[in-house]
């Protein structure tokens, strides 16, 4: 019971650090308390039924700068990818709403199997992986986490600004076009 409560209690504080920026530019973009709250909230829950952790897209990005060794998922459908991701990204598509069945988890287009998104994770159950899609409200990169927490990856992230905040921050991104 104690350590269910200090994850729920941490998910919340990092749910929280995430959208302080959201919170920052709420008068900006015209942002209701309660829409942020919603997004807090739904962020740490999924956290919390995930099992993974999260990363913002400054330390994702650090990440990369130091060439430090982890597998970097972009779970948007091929037709959202090619607008937009995060170079060295492999692509593997998830729907945003979580069923907890792998063929209505998986993107309309996808059909692809769990063995198949094992290779994209590697044989190494606790190698580093980072997860994103496209903001904080999609969903698909807390889908993306949550299979391979269940499939027994160990050190599962999910980096919830996705590719709009990576965009936003002002770094380089890929197209395929």
């Amino acid at each position: 019971m104690k350590k269910s409560l200090k994850n729920i209690s941490l998910a919340l504080v990092v749910s929280t650090s995430l959208l302080s920026s959201a919170i920052s530019m709420a008068d900006e973009q015209k942002l209701k308390e309660t829409d942020i709250q919603k997004l807090a909230i739904n962020l740490a829950n999924q956290t919390i039924q995930g099992g993974y952790k999260l990363v913002t897209i400054e330390h994702l990005k650090e990440m990369i700068d130091n060439k430090e060794d982890f597998v970097l998922v972009d779970a948007h459908p091929r037709r959202e990818f090619i607008d937009g991701y995060i170079n060295g990204a492999t692509n593997f598509g998830f729907q945003s709403k979580h069923t907890g069945e792998w063929n209505k988890d998986l993107d309309i287009d996808g059909g692809a199997t769990q063995e198949q998104y094992r290779k994209v994770l590697g044989n190494d159950l606790n190698k580093k992986i980072v997860i994103y899609c496209g903001m904080t409200k999609c969903g698909r990169s807390h889908n993306a986490s949550w299979w391979a927490k269940f499939m027994g990856y160990t050190n599962v992230y999910r980096a919830p600004g996705g590719v709009t905040a990576w965009k936003d921050a002002g770094y380089p991104y890929k197209t395929i076009k």
